[in-house]
Formats: C-alpha cells, structure tokens, sequence
C-alpha cells in the first residue's frame, strides 16, 4: 500500500469522525457509521485508531495542523511584528469561525476522555512557532525583551484562541468581530511595547 493511499484512508476515516460525531455525538456514533461514510472496510479503521475514542486527539491534532499551516501562511510576509500579530489575530478568527463545530467536538471528546494533557503535545510546534516570532521581535527591537519567551508564547496563543471561541462558540457578542480582534490586539500590543 502506497504512502498515499494510507494517508488518504486515514484522511478519509477522519472526515468521516468529524462529520458523523458532530451531527450524532460521540456515544451516538458507530464505528460502523464512520467506516461506511468514509467508504472504507471496518478492520481498516483499526489499523489506524484503536477505538472510536482516539479519533479524539487525531482530530485535534489535524485542528491544530491546519492552525498552524494556515497562521504561518497569512503571517509570512508581514513587515514586523505588530503587523504580525495583527494577521495572526485575524486568522485565528477566520479558523475558529470556519471550524468552530470541529472545536466544539474536540473540547468535548478530550474532556470526556481526561485527555487534556494531550492538548500539551499537541500544541508544541504551535508553541515552537509563535516563540521564534517572539525571538525575532525581540531581536529586532520592537518588543520588549524581558519577556519568558515560552511562557508569552503559550499565553498569547491561548488568548487569542479563547476570545476567538468565546466570539463564535460562546457567542460572547456584545461588540463587533473587528472589536473584539481590536481589543485583543490592543491589549497585547500595551503589554509588549517597548518604552518611548
């Protein structure tokens, strides 16, 4: 079996998980659902996932791939940091906004398995990332550099992501989007600025 033809079946079984849990749940769902959506033989499912439980952090963990990928895609050419962040910020929004059922189905699954310490593995490159940018910024002088670069770099990344999820998932929308990423930035800026 070709290298592409494993990814495809297990790209396949993937998307066939997030369809049927999100509309089912994940107790309501069969492994037999999610194989004849994803049109594919129930002993292949288990070559890839041991039960329908750890398709939670492989969904996750395809969340956070195509967070990442995307993020470092808008935010490559920008000019300087607080452009940066500002991109960084707005893509943040676009993901959450579009995957926001997925992130829904990810919270809950992780939740119901006491899986959350997954969530740390998970993020690493994400984490990793958003540190070298910090590093860079630091270097070139357009944020302060007494900073706990790791430490920052989890904090920005976790805010962001919550006041995007409490935008669209918790429908916390007394202010606009662009409000809301406004605000957000804002703060960051205030807390990262280098003195005049």
């Amino acid at each position: 079996m070709s290298a592409t033809t494993v990814n495809d079946k297990y790209n396949a079984i993937l998307q066939a998980a997030i369809e049927i849990i999100s509309e089912k749940g994940l107790y309501s769902t069969s492994i037999s659902d999610i194989v004849k959506k994803a049109g594919v033989a129930q002993g292949t499912f288990y070559l890839y996932f041991r039960s329908k439980n750890a398709l939670i952090p492989a969904i996750a963990q395809n969340l956070i791939s195509i967070t990442l990928e995307k993020s470092k895609e808008k935010t490559k050419d920008r000019a300087n940091f607080m452009e940066f962040l500002q991109t960084f910020i707005d893509e943040i929004y676009n993901i959450t906004d579009e995957y926001k059922d997925v992130i829904v189905l990810v919270y809950s699954g992780l939740a119901i398995d006491h899986s959350m310490e997954i969530w740390e593995t998970i993020y690493k490159p994400y984490y990793e990332w958003f540190e070298d940018e910090l590093k860079r910024a630091i270097g070139n002088g357009e944020i302060i550099g007494e900073l706990n670069v790791g430490w920052t770099a989890k904090m920005i990344v976790n805010m962001v992501e919550n006041a995007a999820e409490r935008f669209f998932i918790g429908r916390d929308q007394d202010i606009t989007r662009e409000e809301s990423q406004h605000e957000v930035f804002q703060f960051l800026k205030r807390s990262m600025a280098p003195a005049k």
